[in-house]
């Protein structure tokens, strides 16, 4: 089992650093504004704006570099705060106020990056489901011969004690 135990941590280190430390990025995106944008509030009130003037707005925000659908990672409804958020492809966001169109925020996202990077896909998808997944695989092992390891010596103390008190 130590044998094991060994071979699978060399073996999984690297993969395992970077989704532990890339965690602790997503652990507190929402407390640094450099991670992930805070939420502006809005007036609030009912979206009134359409896809169309949704994705007009966006294009005439420089940094989104916009020119079509195709640059659209994705549009995040709000309704209850009134919010549209658009993210481009390269990683900026703006905040829209859903009533008015008004730009209320334009922000990097750095979040989805390190979401890229905890599952492997940054890298490659053949990395992700290669190399990350079996990294895993070898994680849960090592949890797994981890707590085997730990309650050996319990168990060895255990069954000399039975053999003692049996003896008696």
């Amino acid at each position: 089992m130590r044998k094991l135990h060994r071979i699978g941590a060399a073996v999984a280190a690297l993969p395992i650093l970077i989704v532990v430390v890339s965690g602790l990025f997503l652990q507190v995106k929402k407390q640094f504004a450099w991670i992930q944008p805070p939420t502006v509030g809005s007036a609030g009130g009912d979206l009134a704006l359409g896809f169309a003037e949704t994705l007009a707005i966006a294009k005439g925000i420089p940094e989104l570099e916009i020119t079509s659908w195709d640059d659209v990672d994705r549009i995040d409804v709000r309704p209850s705060k009134g919010l549209l958020k658009v993210r481009s492809t390269n990683r900026w966001e703006v905040q829209l106020d859903g009533a008015t169109g008004d730009v209320l925020q334009i922000a990097y996202r750095r979040s989805d990056f390190f979401e890229e990077l905890h599952d492997g896909s940054w890298f490659h998808n053949n990395v992700k489901l290669y190399l990350f997944l079996p990294a895993a695989l070898i994680l849960f092992v090592l949890w797994l011969t981890g707590v085997y390891l730990f309650l050996l010596p319990y168990s060895v103390k255990r069954q000399k004690a039975k053999r003692l008190g049996a003896r008696d």
